[in-house]
C-alpha cells in the first residue's frame, strides 16, 4: 500500500502576518472590507468639512471666506468626495465583507485584484 505524504511547499497557504504590515499586504476580503469602510468614513468626514466651508460662505451676504472660483471648486469637490469616495465605497466595504460570508466562499474570486482596487481607490482619493 502506497502512502501519500502531503507536501507543504508550493500550494501551502501562507501564515497570517501580524501588525500594521499585515493590513498593508492583506488579500483577506474581511480586512479589505474594513479598510474600505475606514477610508470611506475618512472621506465622508472630508466631504463634511467641505460642506462646512460651503455653509460658512453662504452664512452671510457678501461673505469673503471663499472666492467665487474657490467656492465653485469646493462645491464640486464636495459632490465628488461624498459620492465617489464616501457613499459608494461604503457599499463596496459591505459587499467585500459580507458577500463571501453569505455565499460560503473562503475568499473573493481575485483577492489580489481586490487589494489592488482598494489601493488605487485610496490613491485616487488622496490625489483628489
Amino acid at each position: 500500500m502506497a502512502s501519500v505524504v502531503a507536501s507543504r511547499g508550493l500550494f501551502a497557504r501562507p501564515r497570517a502576518k501580524t501588525g500594521w504590515w499585515s493590513w498593508v499586504t492583506t488579500v483577506d476580503h474581511k480586512k479589505i472590507g474594513i479598510m474600505y469602510g475606514v477610508a470611506a468614513f475618512f472621506f465622508f468626514i472630508v466631504g463634511g468639512l467641505e460642506a462646512l466651508l460651503i455653509r460658512v460662505q453662504l452664512a452671510r451676504p457678501d461673505a469673503t471666506v471663499l472666492s467665487a472660483d474657490a467656492y465653485n471648486q469646493i462645491f464640486t469637490m464636495h459632490g465628488l468626495t461624498m459620492i465617489f469616495f464616501g457613499v459608494m465605497p461604503m457599499g463596496v466595504a459591505l459587499m467585500n465583507y459580507l458577500i463571501p460570508l453569505m455565499i460560503g466562499a473562503r475568499d473573493v474570486a481575485f483577492p489580489r485584484l481586490n487589494a489592488f482596487s482598494f489601493w488605487v481607490f485610496l490613491g485616487a482619493g488622496i490625489f483628489m
